[in-house]
């Protein structure tokens, strides 16, 4: 096996990306990426009944989304049923397989009697060292020959040693009587040809672990290196579900949580270096270890969540923010921006990225400038717009027209202005606010109105005055 670090991700396409199988792919990617090593994608499609193309695409827009890029083209297993069944072949050919003729009506005989004896009910086939002579001419399942006396130790990445007694591994069938094979043969098969050295998944699959093993060491094949994390837990302490709220990724986008700070959440859950909250991909690859991975579930925090994008939104480059902004807008049905609106934006987010947390907390804030005149106050900024409101902006807008459009210029103006009418600014904020923008909570008034340029601003002034 080479030394290069080899991961990935095998969901089944029945449905959405749901968070606990982003955070598993998140996990496998980091692994990788922080070792210049290769994170492949494999969508485990053999039940053809529950697998969609539907969700296959919904998985690879909610990876597109994280920014999870995988090497390599993605690969279905179903297309490699013939390879599968070919390792069950071999594995018959070496005496380290049989073929079983028992009935499904045999092997419930044979468990009722077990029960009634108080004995395992681990099914032990008759055929499993019958003499090749003696099979009949019907249909037959390939199954392993399960080691017999001894124990299996998983050496996990995470859970530690976990130990089981072979006596209790069955003679798993490797090929159903209609020639398909098993997943649990088609995950061994694909991961060992696709020369996966790190299995990062979750712990629902721990037990799973020592039946492929019989298959990797029945095959003289080398045994990945396994990591199962626990799954992730509502607020609630119990396994998560709809009731939880959020369950597939493209919610998480729809709510408007940028994806720097979904992956830096999701990282953090279930993961820890030293007391480290808040830190950048480029960090997270660095740090990024196995036996970071906590033993006990993780619990979603919304609260959590949303303070981390918060820290993200501030920190991100202007022209990446508002391609995200864009992308959140179009996945949430809203109305393209017209060129003016976009320029205005992108030029209001170094203020509007510093106090926002979401998307839509940022658009709420850059309200002022996505919408047009005629401006429609709210109620509570209404009440900012008294008579005696109307008639200090009819005279202060002269002077502000007057000033030449720099920060300091319109601060001085509306600053001395107060002072001639012996008031304090604060009695000038809450109608500016209001003819500006309409509401009563807003970007600093000097911010709003280099935004919106001398004419616009003016023109907003003036209607308010009205």
């Amino acid at each position: 096996m080479s030394s290069e670090v080899v991961t990935r991700f095998a969901p089944s396409p029945t449905g959405y990306l749901h968070i606990g199988g982003a955070r598993t792919a998140l996990f496998n990617w980091l692994y990788a990426r922080g070792r210049g090593g290769k994170f492949l994608l494999r969508i485990e499609d053999t039940d053809r009944e529950r697998s969609t193309p539907e969700a296959t695409a919904a998985i690879l827009k909610g990876m597109d989304w994280l920014g999870l890029n995988h090497d390599g083209e993605v690969i279905s297993q179903f297309d490699r049923a013939d390879r599968h069944a070919e390792v069950a072949l071999q594995l018959l050919a070496k005496g380290k397989a049989y073929k079983c003729f028992s009935t499904q009506e045999e092997i419930q005989a044979f468990r009722d009697a077990a029960q009634a004896e108080k004995r395992s009910t681990l099914f032990r086939s008759p055929w499993r060292d019958a003499d090749p002579a003696s099979h009949p001419d019907a249909p037959y399942v390939v199954r392993i020959k399960a080691p017999l006396d001894g124990a299996t130790v998983i050496h996990d990445q995470v859970q530690g040693d976990v130990t089981i007694r072979n006596d209790q591994l069955d003679d798993m069938i490797l090929l159903r009587s209609d020639g398909t094979p098993v997943y649990m043969l088609a995950v061994v098969v694909d991961d060992h040809d696709m020369g996966v050295t790190h299995v990062i998944r979750g712990d629902d699959h721990l037990n799973n672990a020592a039946r492929q093993m019989m298959i990797y060491t029945a095959m003289g094949w080398t045994v990945p290196i396994w990591a199962h994390i626990p799954l992730i837990h509502g607020p609630d302490g119990k396994k998560l579900s709809k009731r939880h709220g959020a369950l597939g990724v493209e919610e998480y986008q729809a709510m408007g949580y940028p994806a720097a700070g979904m992956r830096n959440y999701l990282t953090r859950l279930g993961w820890s270096h030293g007391d480290d909250e808040f830190f950048t991909d480029a960090q997270a690859k660095d740090w990024f270890d196995l036996p970071g991975i906590g033993k006990s579930p993780a619990r979603l925090d919304f609260k959590k969540l949303e303070n981390l994008c918060g820290q993200h939104l501030a920190i991100t480059e202007d022209a990446a923010l508002l391609q995200e902004l864009l992308a959140y807008r179009d996945v949430t049905d809203q109305p393209k921006l017209p060129e003016n609106k976009l320029l205005q934006l992108q030029e209001a987010l170094p203020f509007l990225k510093t106090s926002a947390k979401t998307f839509p907390q940022l658009l709420e804030k850059a309200e002022f400038a996505l919408t047009e005149r005629p401006i429609s106050p709210d109620e509570k900024a209404a009440k900012n717009l008294d008579d005696v409101s109307r008639g200090i902006l009819k005279e202060l807008t002269p002077h502000l027209q007057n000033a030449s459009w720099s920060r300091d210029d319109l601060e001085g103006a509306a600053n001395q202005f107060a002072e001639a009418k012996g008031i304090k600014f604060g009695k000038l904020a809450g109608p500016l606010r209001a003819a500006l923008a309409g509401r009563s909570v807003t970007p600093s008034v000097f911010d709003m109105m280099l935004v919106l340029g001398r004419e616009e601003s003016i023109a907003r002034l003036t209607d308010a005055a009205a």
